[in-house]
């Protein structure tokens, strides 16, 4: 997790008007998977705002404990683009990446106040089932996570949680399914003769593909990105990138990363986090060239961090 210097001596309670959520280990959920966040049948693609917004965040606070990693954090990602989080670390860009899926509170000792909007719909809602959350929002980590299965069956395997109806799917339908995710990633090429070999035999790079492309078939609207290419030599980075440049615009893309390049790269807005707030949101191009805060450009130009 993130960690910052210099914790409040406790826990201060909840903004006026604002119900404390203590997050521990999820309820039941089911296993059915409706078209919209919560069971009341309103569409997650309508956003209630009436704006062009993927997720929006309002006076988020989160606590470790008695440690506030999190304070007030105002944000807004629009749809189809890529975001990056930058800031030195402990300043909590991972923190509030998993709030966006909810990943915190298998952590029994973490609390939020405030709201996170994912399309409309809030996601601590009363009404919203934790693995609608996790349908809408794909997570890929640090290091690639595949399944000790075959290329293919990791490919379907949120697919069949997901969507029953994937047992009354014929054989040349999931390979379809199969191929079109593989070929979205760039890696089908590359595996299509050898589909049923252990996923974990794939390079590092091709494995991160695959984490990304087994995210596709349940057709999330955003892609939580932490660090996905820390683990991978310069080829395998270069080929990430361009990978999550080729999602633009289908999907929203929110990618932590630590390197300054990466960032300028890979993203079209960038968010400058320091000590659990954020500090600066703008156009990537313009951030790195014309910072607004004094902060951002003492980060961007090394000179902590």
């Amino acid at each position: 997790m993130d960690s910052q210097s210099g914790p409040p001596t406790g826990a201060p309670g909840r903004p006026v008007g604002e119900p404390e959520r203590v997050t521990g280990a999820a309820g039941p959920v089911a296993v059915e998977a409706p078209k919209s966040l919560d069971s009341r049948g309103s569409s997650v693609g309508a956003v209630s705002t009436g704006t062009d917004l993927a997720i929006r965040t309002s006076k988020l606070s989160l606590w470790y404990g008695t440690f506030q990693a999190l304070i007030d954090v105002d944000l807004e990602i629009e749809r189809g683009l890529i975001t990056s989080l930058i800031g030195p670390s402990g300043c909590g860009k991972t923190t509030l990446l998993r709030c966006v899926n909810r990943i915190n509170e298998r952590l029994g000792y973490v609390r939020t106040t405030g709201s996170i909007e994912v399309l409309g719909s809030d996601i601590y809602g009363p009404d919203v089932e934790l693995i609608q959350v996790r349908k809408q929002v794909g997570m890929v980590f640090q290091r690639p996570n595949p399944l000790p299965l075959s290329i293919r069956d990791n490919v379907l395997y949120g697919l069949r949680i997901h969507d029953p109806s994937t047992r009354r799917m014929s054989r040349a339908e999931l390979d379809d399914v199969v191929e079109r995710a593989l070929s979205r990633v760039l890696l089908w090429d590359a595996v299509k003769d050898r589909l049923n070999r252990q996923a974990t035999s794939l390079s590092l790079e091709e494995q991160q593909k695959l984490c990304i492309a087994r995210l596709l078939p349940v057709q999330p609207a955003v892609l939580l990105m932490d660090e996905p290419a820390s683990a991978l030599d310069p080829k395998g980075t270069e080929a990430v990138e361009e990978l999550i440049w080729e999602l633009r615009g289908d999907y929203t893309i929110l990618i932590v990363t630590h390197n300054m390049a990466q960032a300028r790269r890979a993203s079209e807005e960038c968010v400058f986090m320091l000590l659990g707030r954020v500090i600066e949101h703008g156009e990537t191009g313009e951030m790195f060239v014309a910072p607004k805060q004094k902060q951002t450009a003492d980060y961007i130009e090394g000179r902590y961090g």
